[in-house]
């Protein structure tokens, strides 16, 4: 794993970034007051409830609950993971991440230009297989196949797509000079070694399909024999920058494709994809010789509503399928669908689209059938539903996987529709599927009694520079109030350094108060600009009266013997002082 990225680092990134044009990069915002707006990119709405705020370097929305800074917003929209979101970020703004060596309990660290070595190597292999199947021996042949597959040369140019040539060494020979060399060379598989030690190239004599990640780096590849031979596709196995479970062949591409994405076709193989663009249907991925995993289908969800499974109508298209239904089950939220097209035997999107054209094809998507008819045909395919004991094996396999559902739409969908092909009452079918409880997402405002210390904080976190206004009182952390500790944590962040709210967050990020001080960012205060200062310094007056009674109550119910001279002139001064008050 790569060394750890400097706290320090990130929270000067995010005091350089601005969260608008990173936003704009990608949703184009318009102006709406003070803050920008747009339709959010994260569900499907008609009037945009999306909102940035430049000031707070935070966006919101109110529709879905979807909120966060500049780096939240690259993780949801472009599918990335934190480090990644962060050399995304960086390389916007043209400077380079520092990494942290490896220091006890964090694991051993990769120098990062190790990291940039292996997709350097990675991206010269690539443009060698291309090179290949230009000038190789047998290009006449490697041509003709692919023309004969109905690519053109524009097609096979976009993909990248190349030859392996048929010889033991040809990528040992090219990039594997030195004994360094050859270490990461089979660190990325892109050699093999046998039991004897010797060494030879892991593809050879294929047709090369450069797989790329989120941000368009080659991070292995799929090689398909062009004549008879086992296994027909071969793919790079898992390296320090591939994994199969969260790269999806074709998605990169499909991005540079499409600005909007109404919908993605998830098909099975390499070819079905690049078939499929070649006839004008740009929107097809490939998952990697596995089935939709759930991390495939969070990062097709937060780019499209509708994920249309088109896969073989045999034994393992149909198993596919299922998994990734089973997969999907817990993803499932409003206003996104997901739908199954099983193909005749002896058909693939490859043939199809070939045959029946862009149009054809996408004739056949408007069949596919629709994940509650799919999920029920799926279940009862194998049981006698007309007796008690198939009606029992049913409710046996359903109840589990509608218990997995969070959305509300579709699990009441299923239930009616379990209730239906029981010949039951919907209300006897509750009590066999017991409801789901269901974290609050944000879409639904949260019913949470504002005291005020959560008000005090709210304010500090929209307003960081209040937190400058008034002096901390460090024996706030003794109130006894929900959150008063986290309150003064929070007091001394902003009083010691000027921060605006999404640096403020991204400290407290992977902490337990991480969601509700996200939620208090986007807290409706209904308090106007202008008496945001005296309406903190009120709140923040009365904290501190309420501790000053409290440590008046203690002292009071304290007996004769505990109070000590110390105690005793405390204990005058308080009660002086809240008369003053």
């Amino acid at each position: 794993m790569a060394g750890l990225i400097p706290k320090d680092f990130i929270q000067d990134l995010l005091a350089r970034a601005d969260v608008v044009e990173v936003v704009d990069s990608r949703v184009r915002l318009k102006k709406a007051g003070r803050n920008y707006q747009a339709c959010c990119p994260f569900h499907n709405e008609k009037s945009p409830s999306f909102t940035v705020a430049p000031d707070k370097q935070f966006y919101h929305c109110f529709g879905c609950g979807a909120h966060g800074n500049a780096l939240d917003f690259l993780m949801e929209y472009d599918g990335l993971d934190f480090p990644d979101a962060v050399e995304e970020l960086a390389s916007m703004l043209g400077v380079d991440v520092p990494r942290e060596k490896g220091s006890a309990g964090s694991g051993p660290a990769v120098d990062k230009q190790q990291q940039a070595d292996d997709y350097a190597l990675l991206e010269s292999c690539s443009k060698f297989f291309e090179q290949q199947l230009r000038s190789n021996e047998q290009k006449e042949r490697v041509i003709g196949y692919l023309k004969g597959r109905g690519l053109s040369g524009e097609t096979v140019k976009h993909f990248g797509i190349g030859y392996a040539p048929d010889a033991w060494d040809s990528i040992l020979k090219q990039f594997g000079k030195s004994k360094p060399q050859q270490q990461q060379l089979l660190a990325l598989k892109m050699i093999t070694e046998n039991d004897s030690g010797r060494r030879y190239d892991f593809f050879r004599d294929r047709i090369m399909f450069p797989i790329r990640d989120r941000r368009g780096r080659v991070v292995g590849f799929g090689g398909r024999v062009l004549d008879k031979g086992e296994p027909k596709y071969l793919n790079s196995p898992e390296t320090r920058v591939f994994h199969k479970g969260r790269e999806l062949y074709g998605f990169w591409e499909m991005k540079q494709a499409n600005k909007n994405i109404e919908s993605v076709v998830l098909v099975e193989g390499y070819m079905d994809v690049v078939a499929l663009a070649q006839h004008g249907v740009t929107n097809a991925v490939a998952s990697l010789g596995t089935a939709a995993t759930s991390d495939h289908l969070q990062l097709l969800f937060r780019h499209t509503p509708l994920v249309i499974c088109c896969f073989d109508g045999d034994r393992a298209g149909r198993e596919a399928a299922w998994r990734a239904l089973e997969n999907a089950l817990p993803l499932l939220r409003d206003g996104i669908d997901m739908r199954f097209l099983f193909l005749p035997d002896g058909e693939d999107p490859d043939s199809l689209v070939q045959r029946e054209s862009k149009q054809g094809f996408e004739k056949q998507l408007k069949n596919a059938r629709a994940l509650t008819d799919y999920f029920f045909e799926h279940l009862t395919a194998t049981m006698d539903i007309s007796t008690d004991a198939g009606k029992s094996a049913l409710v046996g396999k359903a109840k589990p996987l509608i218990a997995q559902v969070a959305s509300d739409f579709y699990r009441e969908t299923l239930m009616q529709r379990l209730a239906n092909v029981l010949g039951r009452e919907r209300s006897q079918v509750e009590r066999l599927v017991p409801g789901k409880k269901v974290e609050n997402s944000g879409g639904k405002r949260e019913q949470r009694r504002m005291t005020p210390v959560l008000r005090a904080m709210g304010l500090l976190v929209q307003y960081p520079y209040l937190g400058q206004r008034v002096p901390v009182h460090e024996e706030l952390v003794n109130l006894k109030a929900e959150g008063a500790k986290i309150f003064v944590a929070l007091h001394k962040q902003c009083a010691d350094k000027s921060v605006n709210t999404a640096q403020l967050l991204e400290s407290w990020r992977d902490t337990k108060y991480a969601d509700s001080l996200r939620r208090l960012a986007s807290w409706e205060h209904e308090v106007l600009e202008e008496n945001i200062e005296q309406e903190f310094s009120e709140t923040y007056l009365f904290l501190i009266d309420s501790y000053l009674e409290q440590r008046l109550h203690e002292l009071q119910s304290l007996g004769n013997e505990e109070l000590d001279r110390g105690k005793v002139q405390e204990l005058d001064q308080l009660v002086k002082l809240l008369k003053r008050r």
